[in-house]
């Protein structure tokens, strides 16, 4: 289906302006990865609003507070979470501690070197899915023909990227497949694994919801 820049701006309420900017990446996204149903749509929309905050953020973001760092990524930081989670008067953890965050709880992991080697800032989150970990931007990079490995950050300054990214990681866990059968909650523990939160669940189902409203999904 093709969404128009009004239903994206009120499926996930934001500005018609934004909404305009990404309907067509987005539109070209979901035909390349025959996204291509009001429900598999109301789906995919409402997961990478989610994802994007509201298509505004196509980085991530570590500014946590010290108890988010340990529900989000307990055991990995919590010898650490302290020291580097948001301090009291601090309106947003400084980037140098983002970076150091990013680097030990995505040490070591699917293609990721140690510490000090960066990877877990350099392959955190990116585009509209917020594609993480090197061993997937390589995944990435092979579908797209695009060497995002070497230069991860085009998928987050390239809102074609951004979105065909988003688009690639959907078709690769079956995204289609949970949107066919209504299976919202398995679709976005997929997506986030067995540690996905109460909070991040609920809120993807509120934008679920929204997004069917607008796009007519019964």
């Amino acid at each position: 289906m093709n969404l128009s820049a009004p239903q994206l701006s009120t499926a996930l309420l934001i500005p018609s302006m934004r909404a305009t900017d990404w309907a067509a990446p987005i539109n070209a996204a979901m035909i390349e990865f025959s996204i291509s149903t009001p429900a598999r749509c109301a789906a995919f929309i409402a997961q990478i609003g989610h994802e994007s905050a509201g298509l505004s953020r196509l980085t991530e973001s570590f500014d946590y507070s010290v108890q988010g760092l340990i529900a989000t990524f307990g055991k990995r930081i919590a010898a650490h979470a302290a020291a580097l989670g948001r301090q009291q008067g601090e309106k947003m953890v400084p980037p140098e501690r983002q970076i150091r965050i990013a680097n030990i709880v995505y040490a070591n992991r699917y293609g990721n070197g140690d510490v000090a080697s960066g990877d877990g800032w350099r392959y955190r989150g990116g585009g509209l899915k917020q594609i993480t970990f090197r061993d997937n931007y390589a995944a990435c990079a092979a579908a797209l023909g695009v060497d995002c490995v070497t230069v991860p950050q085009w998928l987050s300054t390239d809102k074609v990227l951004a979105a065909r990214s988003a688009g690639w990681f959907w078709h690769s866990i079956g995204g289609s497949a949970y949107a066919d059968r209504g299976d919202f909650d398995g679709l976005s523990m997929r997506i986030n694994g067995a540690g996905i939160t109460v909070e991040s669940l609920a809120a993807r189902r509120v934008r679920w919801v929204a997004c069917k409203i607008s796009l007519g999904v019964v």
